[in-house]
């Protein structure tokens, strides 16, 4: 405590923060939904408004009361072997996935749905109930993201050998999907990314794209 003739100043430190989560894979969540994944779709949901918040609040409790990072682990892996259902459509949708997530998204759907000796209003459905979304949106996901992800901003950059690489028709399909994907053209993203690694030499996120916030920011900033 410091005292001074008008105030006093107390210090001290944050309390210690502990944090457990899971990464899944496209379809990975819908074993614990309640819900068809394309209610979820394009909208911040919390895990409060999937669970239940009494349901939430249990869990963090347990998972407060752990002893450590393993336990923590096992407490959430209970929680979810608990939730675990038998998911209708399961295995044709991971396997259908798993081949677009393998080509980067470069694949034809209609060989994919032919593969899989269904319709494709079929298929479709059940990626929009255990994805959220369709097999071609999918698709169109992976193929920019693993297009973004190749990119150095370090170096210079020719668009075309990168929009071709990546299986776009042109480069006007590819300035096409960068803007549906990001709001900005691919030179304006590149522009950002330089602009972050500036501002933040040896940051964790150094070979991936930037965090989304950052990219608003520089969106805001052109405005």
């Amino acid at each position: 405590m410091i005292t001074t003739p008008s105030r006093a100043l107390e210090f001290g430190y944050p309390l210690q923060t502990r944090s457990v989560g899971v990464h899944v894979k496209a379809w990975g969540l819908a074993p614990f939904l309640p819900m068809p994944a394309a209610e979820l779709c394009d909208r911040p949901v919390t895990i409060e408004q999937v669970w239940g918040r009494a349901a939430v609040a249990e869990l963090q409790d347990r998972l407060a009361a752990a002893g450590g990072p393993d336990e923590m682990l096992t407490v959430l892996e209970d929680e979810l072997m608990r939730r675990l259902t038998e998911t209708a459509g399961l295995a044709l949708v991971r396997h259908t996935s798993s081949v677009i997530a393998a080509t980067g998204g470069a694949v034809s759907i209609g060989d994919l749905t032919m593969a899989a000796g269904v319709s494709s209003t079929h298929l479709a459905q059940r990626f929009k109930d255990l994805i959220g979304v369709t097999p071609k949106r999918l698709a169109r996901i992976q193929r920019f993201a693993a297009t973004v992800l190749s990119i150095d901003p370090a170096e210079p950059i020719d668009w075309g050998d990168v929009a071709g690489g990546a299986g776009y028709f042109d480069q006007a399909h590819f300035s096409h999907e960068f803007r549906a994907f990001t709001g900005l053209t691919p030179t304006q993203y590149v522009e950002v990314r330089r602009r972050f690694l500036r501002e933040h030499p040896g940051h964790v996120l150094d070979n991936w794209p930037v965090p989304i916030d950052f990219l608003q920011e520089g969106q805001l900033a052109r405005r």
